[in-house]
């Protein structure tokens, strides 16, 4: 009898990553939710810290208000740059099906994280003084900012190696793991700096450089515990740092969009640096009012970092599978997210600002500063979300040069505008109303940029 011969079967497709099939918007917010939980415990840090400082005096919260930039450049920086880097290329890598060349991805971002954060502790020891002082900082304002940025800048490599190991996670679309870890870095980060700055018990006072042990101590935890995970093949790929061979591929595929997106925090900073030394000079209180005003809009940057940020995986899975209709998509619902909680709290804050420059000072001076600043900032919230969103997601598709640029227009605004005011001697409030513009001309120019970009050609079946 004649023998049948059955073909093989076929082999198993696999399946596709959750990212790059599910409803977007479900899954955006099923992201962006633990990252959420972590970003508030990190708003809860910056108020506790305030608030600590607030209770050392006058002259140590506007020295924190020269410090304060620096500290949220190197944060952004290093979580949200160079991180949205790392997270878009192996992202990328994922969903084109290549886990090798994630893992070695994650090689090279150790080595970036290690050598951004010895340069940031490099520049802050030996360079903080004449950098505060050309912000405006003299006497004891400027012995209160070194006092802090000493000590929080010796442990610049503990905190880009803690960010550099959760944006390695945040690639693989684990949200969870890094913002369990950060939440507790958070909690840690309050009651060590709270305990060392004000003193408890048997530990004595030691103000700002106190405050600042706290972030040292505790995002230096968060490192060793992410290097441990990533090493223990807990996560979707194992990082080994035994046998990394350089190559500039790897670099290059990180800092391609790592590195054009670090000018954007530095665009923020410097906008932030031109006002603080504008006002600076309408005297102590006048910057220190400042100094808790702006400290708000840096916490939007954690508010729209962790809606961003979930889009940054989606948009690079999408990106590396070829299916350019819904990496759009995710860019434009989670900008639209954004704008929406940031107009909200914005509109809040501009009506009753005392509700949060009155958690810091009692000091009617400083109060008025404060609350002229969140009056004519606040309302314009929402479009500095919506810039600072699409410039997240922008990340995950690699191109990133456009909402840079649109952050290049809001620096020029502020820098040419605020020559221009205080030639005409401008009062405060027009220097902050300034400030409100030119959040809403970077949303506009960021949105405007999105919609010319060329992500590439559609390869796969819009689903």
């Amino acid at each position: 009898m004649a023998t049948t011969t059955m073909p093989p079967p076929a082999a198993a497709t696999p399946a596709p990553h959750p990212l790059l099939v599910g409803a977007i918007l479900p899954t955006l917010l099923r992201l962006a939710l633990p990252t959420s939980i972590a970003m508030l415990a990190t708003a809860l840090v910056a108020i506790a810290e305030t608030a600590y400082v607030g209770i050392l005096g006058t002259l140590p919260l506007a020295g924190l208000a020269l410090v304060f930039p620096m500290v949220m450049l190197q944060q952004t920086m290093s979580a949200g740059a160079m991180g949205g880097g790392i997270s878009s290329a192996i992202s990328r890598a994922l969903g084109a099906g290549d886990v090798e060349r994630a893992a070695k991805l994650a090689q090279h971002a150790f080595l970036i994280g290690a050598s951004a954060g010895l340069g940031f502790l490099a520049i802050f020891q030996f360079f903080g003084s004449p950098i505060y002082a050309l912000l405006g900082g003299r006497g004891g304002v400027l012995a209160e900012a070194l006092a802090y940025s000493n000590v929080v800048f010796f442990g610049a490599p503990g905190i880009w190696l803690a960010n550099t190991f959760a944006s390695i996670l945040r690639g693989t679309g684990n949200m969870v793991v890094p913002s369990k870890v950060l939440l507790s870095v958070a909690c840690a980060q309050i009651l060590i700096g709270g305990t060392f700055g004000l003193g408890f018990g048997p530990i004595p006072r030691l103000g700002m450089a106190g405050v600042a042990l706290g972030q040292v101590i505790s995002f230096s935890a968060g490192a060793l515990y992410f290097y441990w995970y990533l090493a223990s093949g807990r996560a979707r790929i194992t990082l080994s740092l035994s046998a990394i061979s350089p190559s500039w591929d790897m670099l290059r595929d990180i800092l391609k969009v790592g590195a054009i997106a670090c000018i954007s925090p530095l665009q923020t900073i410097l906008s932030v640096l031109i006002v603080t030394r504008l006002v600076s000079e309408l005297g102590t209180e006048a910057l220190a009012g400042y100094g808790i005003g702006a400290r708000l809009e840096f916490l939007l940057i954690p508010i729209t970092f962790s809606i961003g940020v979930a889009s940054v995986p989606m948009v690079g899975m999408a990106v590396g599978a070829g299916d350019i209709a819904r990496a759009r998509s995710v860019a434009w619902t989670a900008g639209v997210v954004a704008t929406s909680v940031l107009t909200a709290l914005g509109i809040f804050v501009a009506l009753f600002p005392l509700l949060w420059s009155g958690l810091f000072t009692s000091d009617p001076a400083i109060l008025a500063s404060a609350s002229t600043y969140l009056h004519w900032a606040g309302p314009f919230y929402g479009l500095f979300g919506l810039g600072l969103c699409l410039y997240f997601a922008s990340q995950g598709s690699g191109k990133i040069l456009g909402p840079v640029l649109a952050g290049t227009v809001r620096l020029l605004v502020v820098l040419i505008g605020g020559l221009w005011l205080v030639s005409m001697n401008a009062p405060a409030w027009q220097l902050f109303a300034l400030v409100g513009f030119a959040m809403a001309v970077y949303g506009a120019a960021t949105a405007f940029s999105l919609w010319i970009a060329d992500w590439g050609p559609q390869r796969v079946t819009t689903r």
